[in-house]
């Protein structure tokens, strides 16, 4: 029996074909390699950024899991306050390497333990109350159903859904302004019992976010606190660092002032330089 060799060319071309694969798979591995290698560069400088945060008067840092996914460094545990949440998250937002960051950081306050339709509730009644939304859609997302507390007044100007689980609140739909949007985001935080705000509002029609937007929702946020005297307080942001200025009558607003910066979506830290004055 006659056994036929493949002619010269087709050795030489499979062989080509098998050595090229081959040089794939290694170029491949080391790919994977290079990644793995570079993903832990950038945790490790993530880890040392934190270690650097002064925690707002905590002497011990807590517990905070990070990873990576396609870029983004995801924040997982839980901070004392959101103080300690906002200045981690611009921490590592620094980091080379990494393209954003996915806060999903939890605050334990050490107040009351709240029932999530409680604080849906409570967040529900702070966006009806709020003169800027009034023209704004409510809706509450509960067992998988969106229900509407209230239609818009007048002529609609966005929607807002509200979703508590585990004392995480989502918000979602849309509203006409980047300070609307900050706006709904603080009142969140102000319900008693919320322990991290996932804010997916979308801006409609979309509006640049600089500085001087994160003024304005923080200027609109001091004239909803009642216990701040918004028109004797100065605020200017500059490169998402957020300053205090003008007078306070206690030390109470004075303080309050400071967290009502510190709630605003996109602020890094916050220069307090409120003086006490009747």
């Amino acid at each position: 029996m006659k056994i036929r060799r493949p002619a010269p060319h087709l050795a030489r071309d499979r062989a080509g074909v098998q050595w090229t694969e081959r040089v794939s798979y290694i170029q491949t591995f080391q790919d994977k390699a290079d990644i793995m290698h570079s993903s832990e560069a950038v945790l490790t400088q993530a880890r040392a950024a934190i270690a650097h945060v002064p925690f707002h008067s905590h002497p011990i840092h807590p517990t905070i899991h990070l990873r990576l996914s396609d870029g983004a460094l995801i924040l997982e545990g839980e901070v004392p306050d959101i103080v300690d949440k906002s200045r981690v998250a611009a921490s590592v937002r620094r980091v080379d390497g990494v393209s954003a960051v996915i806060d999903h950081l939890r605050v334990t306050d050490g107040g009351a333990a709240v029932g999530d339709g409680e604080l849906r509730n409570a967040i529900c009644v702070r966006l009806l109350q709020a003169i800027d939304f009034r023209n704004c859609r409510i809706c509450a997302h509960a067992k998988g159903r969106i229900e509407p507390v209230r239609e818009a007044v007048g002529e609609s100007s966005g929607e807002i859904a509200i979703e508590v689980i585990d004392g995480v609140v989502t918000l979602r739909g849309h509203v006409i302004s980047l300070s609307h949007m900050r706006l709904a985001g603080v009142l969140a935080w102000w319900s008693p019992g919320c322990r991290c705000v996932v804010n997916e509002l979308v801006v409609a029609p979309a509006e640049a976010d600089r500085d001087d937007e994160v003024t304005e929702a923080l200027k609109l946020v001091l004239e909803t606190d009642q216990f701040v005297d918004a028109d004797r307080i100065r605020v200017q942001t500059k490169d998402r660092v957020v300053t205090l200025e003008g007078y306070a009558t206690t030390e109470a607003a004075k303080r309050q002032a400071e967290r009502d910066a510190w709630y605003v979506h996109g602020v890094e830290d916050v220069v307090n330089r409120i003086e006490l004055s009747n």
